[in-house]
């Protein structure tokens, strides 16, 4: 009889990651991470074996961690993410981290996240911020139906979800803070068929031949929804920190920066009106 201590062992040979396997195993018997060290030598029944057996099989195709499982953590929440959202990344709290910066600890204030996909970004400046108003935008309405449901598991009440393309459903409204994480790799990138990105959706990955289609149209419609002084920050990939800067330059944003994530690689733009 294999134990929960062999099953993990083959299971990280197999798939050449401990963590996933561990992550995997849990879901299937719906425990903490703490389980692991009280029943390493426990021998799971047939049920379990066979149901792990198959989420092995998945992720030993490509299928993401996250949509096998249907959680992914992020800031200090748990979310459901499905293959109609993109899946949160530990890099992205830096845009939550910047964001919370130039909010008011304890005053009103208005924020918009811009292609909110699972939520992430707006429901964790919600949370640390229950006197800001959020309104979280997506043209997909799958998504939204993902981050409704984010929204409710978790009590957070001060977000509102709205259906359109970027800025499109907020006309003639004004915000503190605008943020996105939106589309920013090219194309063409080889990457795109690779990995976990074979499974998210495309039109939340790719954007353009430099990866800076939608980048171009938030920076160019947010000025007009942004309050005086109010400020616009999004993410972008390692190598477009000086694009980003430049076109927030041209689109007249002052105090223009560009932030670097844990790895010292350029992640977050932003400007203030």
């Amino acid at each position: 009889m294999t134990d929960v201590r062999s099953m993990l062992a083959a299971a990280a040979q197999r798939l050449g990651e401990r963590l996933d396997a561990e992550l995997l195993l849990l879901h299937v018997v719906k425990q903490p991470r703490s389980w692991l060290f009280t029943h390493a030598d426990d021998v799971p029944d047939r049920d379990v074996q066979t149901a792990y057996a198959r989420l092995l099989d998945r992720r030993a195709n490509g299928e993401p961690v996250a949509y096998i499982t249907g959680h992914r953590g992020f800031w200090s929440l748990d979310l459901e993410v499905t293959p109609a959202t993109l899946i949160p990344r530990p890099e992205t709290e830096l845009l939550v981290e910047l964001a919370l910066q130039r909010l008011p600890q304890d005053g009103a204030c208005s924020v918009s996240d811009l292609g909110t996909g699972s939520g992430a970004i707006a429901l964790a400046i919600a949370r640390e911020r229950p006197h800001a108003q959020v309104i979280a935008t997506d043209a997909s309405a799958a998504a939204l139906a993902v981050a409704r449901r984010n929204a409710q598991r978790h009590t957070i009440n001060n977000v509102a979800f709205v259906h359109g393309d970027w800025l499109a459903p907020l006309a003639g409204q004004r915000f503190d803070l605008i943020v996105s994480n939106p589309p920013y790799i090219e194309a063409a990138d080889p990457h795109l068929g690779q990995g976990d990105l074979r499974f998210e959706p495309a039109d939340a990955l790719a954007s353009g031949a430099d990866g800076l289609d939608d980048i171009r149209r938030i920076v160019r419609d947010a000025r007009t929804h942004l309050n005086p002084d109010g400020w616009l920050l999004f993410e972008h990939g390692w190598n477009q920190g000086d694009a980003s800067r430049a076109l927030l330059h041209e689109a007249g944003y002052l105090e223009v920066f560009t932030a670097q994530d844990l790895e010292r690689r350029d992640r977050v733009s932003g400007g203030r009106r």
